[in-house]
């Protein structure tokens, strides 16, 4: 694995260039200037729409003073993440961010005063400015929202609260990117050295246990000294956000999360209820892995250790990007050779380095291109988390590319398709066109252990959500014992009795990030198996599933996401994609158990 302990080090054309964005720190001044002005042009809107013309003017002044905020805002972040123990770069994330607020609070009166706009006058609003026909879908979907936006003199209040309200999000990041000072581990010398999130999870898939158990106890140490204030910041996110939904008079948290992409909570249940209802695959498999390590008890440091020995892993950046490249032929010339085009074109920041933003991620920026981080580790996983990041970037691509800026964004909802579509054509493309056995064998239990990952683990973490949110809904405390117990009861009942607790494993909820973007994770579900059903369809060369998929990936938010879906095959309104899914898992587990 290559190491840097500078960024300056790193080869040019394996970091992202942020000069696309803004040639100098000078233009990103000028710009953020222009904002500031921007603003007030937008408050002059203020009780002052009276007719079509000054209706146009304030949508078309918000939407190009937004464009000119969003590029602001992601080059501080990206610059930010470069390093996040840089103060400079933390300032000017800082303050874009609290500029973002004052443009919430400056476009908070619009809301309230177009839901008190009939329905008639928008009408002829827009056959009196033409111009207006672009922003006409998304303002009678604004009608939607009628009941749940308060008056504008409390929407201004809300907005100005923004940055507040943003904190236990922002405190947390700080602390688990910045902050945060695992333990020991002994090197190969014998020699005592802190621990890095690379080291831990490189640790993790290694052969020796007791270099496992030590990485693990070190991984958890500062969450579990950490764990009051850990449990303070998440408490006051879930609070916050029953608070907010509340106020905004929706029936529970839950369906505040599900109403701007008009999904229904049966979707999000049934998830949790056909996952578990079909957990058996799951639990074997945990017997089948304390089979395969020979252990007499199967521990939390165990479950992503190698069940098949001897078996190349050192897989080189350049190598990885051709192995995708290969196994993504199914979607066709076009899409392998935008592709191609990103690897050295600025678009994706490679290396780990200290004090870089852990984990990876794509941002699609309109206008520019999409930004790619990862933290690359030439390993297996890491060719996946290409795969996976690329397939949100090329989502991006073609989403900017066939979309005008309005409609280009697309729903969270329908994020995670994209990727896994094209972690489910690599894993198909390595396991047939690997002839050594033990590889074959290593892959499967690597797809295993990737749908564990990514299903239903992130189906546990939903539940979770839905649990800590409703005990806030009925006025009960939450603190670190209540977590704790809400965890553990969680992680027994997914993993099964084969699987001995840790001490530790309790305090899983704690290094989450995600929790603080609520209700969030049951999308990695959902999207994992949509794209299981439409994966299946490309590989078996499936034209109009080819068609349609692309036409998905052009689609933005042009519609709300199960219909979009819905377009490529996959309904999830009903239990088929799931049970399908289920299926799918538990022949890999028969499989996998079986095979010399």
């Amino acid at each position: 694995m290559t190491t840097y302990q500078s960024r300056t080090d790193v080869p040019q054309h394996e970091k992202w260039d942020l000069t696309h964005i803004y040639q100098t720190q000078e233009a990103w001044q000028e710009d953020y200037q222009k904002v500031v002005s921007g603003i007030d042009t937008l408050k002059s809107y203020n009780d002052n729409i009276n007719c079509a013309e000054q209706f146009y003017g304030f949508l078309n002044s918000q939407e190009e003073l937004m464009q000119m905020y969003t590029k602001l805002y992601v080059f501080a972040m990206l610059q930010n993440d470069e390093d996040t123990r840089k103060s400079s770069s933390q300032t000017l994330l800082d303050q874009v961010q609290q500029l973002g607020v004052k443009i919430s609070s400056a476009t908070s009166f619009f809301m309230p005063y177009l839901l008190e706009l009939e329905e008639e006058t928008l009408t002829r609003y827009i056959e009196e400015v033409p111009a207006l026909q672009y922003f006409e879908k998304d303002l009678f979907e604004s009608y939607r929202y009628k009941t749940h936006v308060l008056t504008k003199e409390k929407e201004e209040v809300l907005s100005q609260l923004g940055d507040a309200l943003a904190s236990p999000k922002n405190t947390f990041n700080m602390m688990n990117n910045a902050d945060i000072v695992f333990g020991d581990v002994t090197n190969e010398k014998g020699e005592k050295v802190p621990l890095t999130r690379g080291m831990f999870a490189k640790i993790m898939e290694s052969g020796d246990r007791t270099k496992r158990k030590e990485a693990y106890k070190a991984y958890y140490k500062p969450y579990v000294q950490m764990k009051n204030t850990i449990a303070s910041t998440l408490s006051s996110a879930v609070k916050n956000n029953v608070t907010l939904s509340k106020m905004r008079q929706y029936p529970s948290a839950l369906e505040k999360a599900l109403f701007g992409d008009n999904v229904p909570v049966s979707v999000y249940e049934n998830l949790i209820e056909a996952t578990k209802n079909n957990i058996a695959p799951l639990h074997r498999y945990m017997k089948v892995r304390k089979e395969k390590l020979g252990v007499d008890e199967l521990r939390a440091y165990d479950l992503s250790a190698p069940l098949v020995k001897d078996v190349r892993e050192d897989i080189p950046y350049d190598e990885a990007y051709d192995t995708m490249l290969e196994s993504l032929q199914p979607l066709g010339d076009e899409y392998i050779a935008q592709l191609k085009a990103f690897k050295d074109a600025g678009v994706i920041d490679v290396r780990e380095t200290p004090g870089k933003r852990s984990g990876a991620y794509n941002i699609g920026l309109y206008g520019v291109h999409p930004y790619v981080l990862l933290n690359h580790r030439d390993n297996l996983d890491s060719l996946f988390t290409l795969a996976h990041e690329m397939g949100h970037c090329m989502h991006s691509h073609y989403s900017s590319l066939y979309q005008p800026r309005i409609s280009a964004r697309y729903s969270i909802f329908v994020a995670e398709v994209a990727s896994t579509v094209n972690e489910v054509l690599l894993i198909n493309h390595l396991l047939k066109t690997t002839t050594d056995k033990k590889m074959k064998k290593h892959l499967l239990n690597h797809f295993i252990d990737q749908f564990k990952g990514t299903f239903f683990t992130q189906v546990m973490f939903a539940e979770f959500e839905k649990i800590v949110h409703e005990k806030a809904e009925k006025g009960e405390s939450l603190n670190a014992e209540v977590f704790n117990g809400i965890y553990e009861k969680l992680f027994r009942t997914y993993n099964g009795d084969d699987l001995v607790f840790e001490e530790e494993v309790k305090y899983g909820w704690s290094r989450i990030p995600h929790f603080y973007r609520p209700f969030y994770v049951y999308k990695y579900a959902t999207g994992y198996v949509s794209a299981i059903h439409i994966a299946e369809r490309l590989l078996q060369g499936d034209n109009d599933t080819l068609e349609a998929y692309l036409k998905f990936l052009q689609s933005g938010c042009s519609e709300y996401p199960l219909d979009l879906l819905k377009a490529t095959g996959v309904d999830l309104l009903s239990p088929e994609p799931v049970e399908s899914a289920m299926n799918a898992f538990a022949r890999l587990v028969d499989e996998f158990a079986e095979s010399e």
